[in-house]
Order: C-alpha cells, then structure tokens, then sequence
C-alpha cells in the first residue's frame, strides 16, 4: 500500500454507512487497515430516520477491500464499552499490534425542545454521543501508547459544537462535551505523540440529514431558522467526502503540528 497512511492501522466507529463509512473508504485509499464498529440496527427510539443494517456494514467492508486494505469489521454499540474494547484488540491483534488513528465518529440525532423530551431520549443521545466517543478512546489509547507509534485521534463533534441549536439542547450539550474530551484528552496524550482534534460538519448529504422532523420542529418554530444559516447559500450540504478529507489531513503527517484544535467544515456557519 502507499499513500499518506501505508502501514497505519485506524478504527472507525459508525462506520456502516455516511459519514463514517467515507471516512473509512478514504483511509484505506490513503494506505490504512480498518478496524470498522456500527451497531448495525435501531439505536434510540426518537430516532426518526432508518437505522443502518447489517447490509450497510457488509456494503463498508465490500468498498474499504475495493481501495485493497484489509477491514476487520464487527456490529457493536458505542454504549458497551466491553464490546467496544473486544472489537479494538481484536484488530489490533488482527493488524499487527499497533493502532494509530481513531476516529470517534458514531452518533445520533433527533429532537425536541428541552424540557418536552422524555429522561431516556435525553439520556440516550448523550449516551452515544458523548459518552460513546469516551469509551471509544478509552478502549483505544492503551494500544496506541503500548505501541509506542503516536498517533492521531479524531472526535467527529458539529456546529452544535461550538455554537448550540435550539430544538436540540441534548446533541448540543453532548456535542460541546465533545471539544471538552478532546482538548483534555490532547493535553493529556501529548507525551506520548498523540494528537486529538475534532472536527464541527455543518449540514452532510447522510441519512441522517434526511430526518422529517427536522423541517416540521423548524416549521412549528420559525424563530429557530435564524440559527441554522450559513454563508455560503450555493453550498447548502456537504458530501461525506468534504469532512474526509478534514479526517484525511489530521490522521496523517501533514497536520504534525495540530492539536487540541476545532476544524470546522461548516460552510461558514458558525460564524453565523
């Protein structure tokens, strides 16, 4: 293999289908092994897209050997940490016993307004989103610093990130939690070489950004829209791909220098 990542290996969680399957395509294109985790089903009830499917995963695994890596590929849900852990050192074991890029991108989003949502929607959400990507880089980092390489790790936060979206006070507050982890969690792994950073996508062309609800919650309360605009109208979504290849710049060599930053893919948004 050759590219920016020959000879790495990188764990991608939620990586069935958008945004994480691209980011595993483009690792394996740049030269890495995968360690590819999705549940691979429903994953909170007021959830109101179509969960990925087995089908999907096995569709991610068909398209990372296309690009001639290999993929370790299981079903496991961000919320157990102990099938979490299995999966990682069965790929590390699998890829030689080194792990040098993770990342942290599986999550869910629904909505409501704060104090109309049930304790387990709440709970749910931040479950996955925020507690998921903790476990995801606990189950990591001990092969990344056992293995001596350094290495890269990427949280997949949002614009709720940095700015918070009404309608949707549970993924902000899991999404700010988020630069929280990774600007501790980039002090605390800089002595062994590894970088953490997180990257803030605005709107991407997933399933995710085909929920309903969202255009009924913005209908139902128009003084919302004033938060969900951004500055370049010709560029309304991103393509998975635009937030690949912010993940393709900071798990390689050429983001050296980066860490504990917020890279922003947001078509200007938070600036608005």
């Amino acid at each position: 293999m050759t590219g920016l990542l020959a000879g790495r290996v990188a764990l991608v969680t939620g990586a069935a289908r958008g945004q994480g399957r691209s980011h595993a395509v483009r690792l394996a294109r740049e030269g890495a092994d995968i360690i590819a985790i999705d549940i691979a089903g429903p994953a909170a009830a007021a959830n109101t897209y179509p969960p990925a499917a087995p089908d999907d995963l096995r569709e991610t695994v068909r398209l990372v050997e296309a690009e001639g890596a290999r993929i370790l590929a299981r079903s496991a849900d961000v919320r157990d940490y102990e099938a979490v852990s299995a999966v990682v050192a069965e790929g590390v074991a699998a890829f030689g016993g080194r792990l040098d890029v993770v990342v942290a991108n599986a999550g869910i989003c629904n909505w409501g307004r704060f104090w109309e949502m049930s304790e387990e929607q709440w709970l749910s959400l931040i479950d996955i989103n925020l507690n998921g990507v903790w476990r995801t880089m606990k189950a990591a980092v001990p092969h990344m610093i056992a293995a001596g390489n350094g290495g890269s790790i990427i949280t997949i936060s949002s614009v709720a990130g940095i700015k918070s979206l009404p309608g949707q006070a549970h993924y902000s507050a899991a999404k700010h939690g988020v630069v929280g982890l990774t600007k501790s969690a980039a002090i605390e792994l800089g002595e062994y070489g590894i970088r953490v950073n997180s990257i803030h996508p605005w709107g991407v062309a997933t399933p995710m950004a085909e929920d309903p609800t969202t255009a009924t919650m913005l209908t139902e309360h128009p003084a919302y829209a004033v938060s969900f605009g951004s500055v370049l109208p010709g560029l309304p979504m991103a393509d998975p791909n635009d937030i690949s290849d912010a993940v393709v710049y900071l798990a390689s060599d050429l983001s050296r220098a980066v860490t504990g930053t917020q890279l922003t893919v947001d078509m200007g948004a938070t600036k608005v």
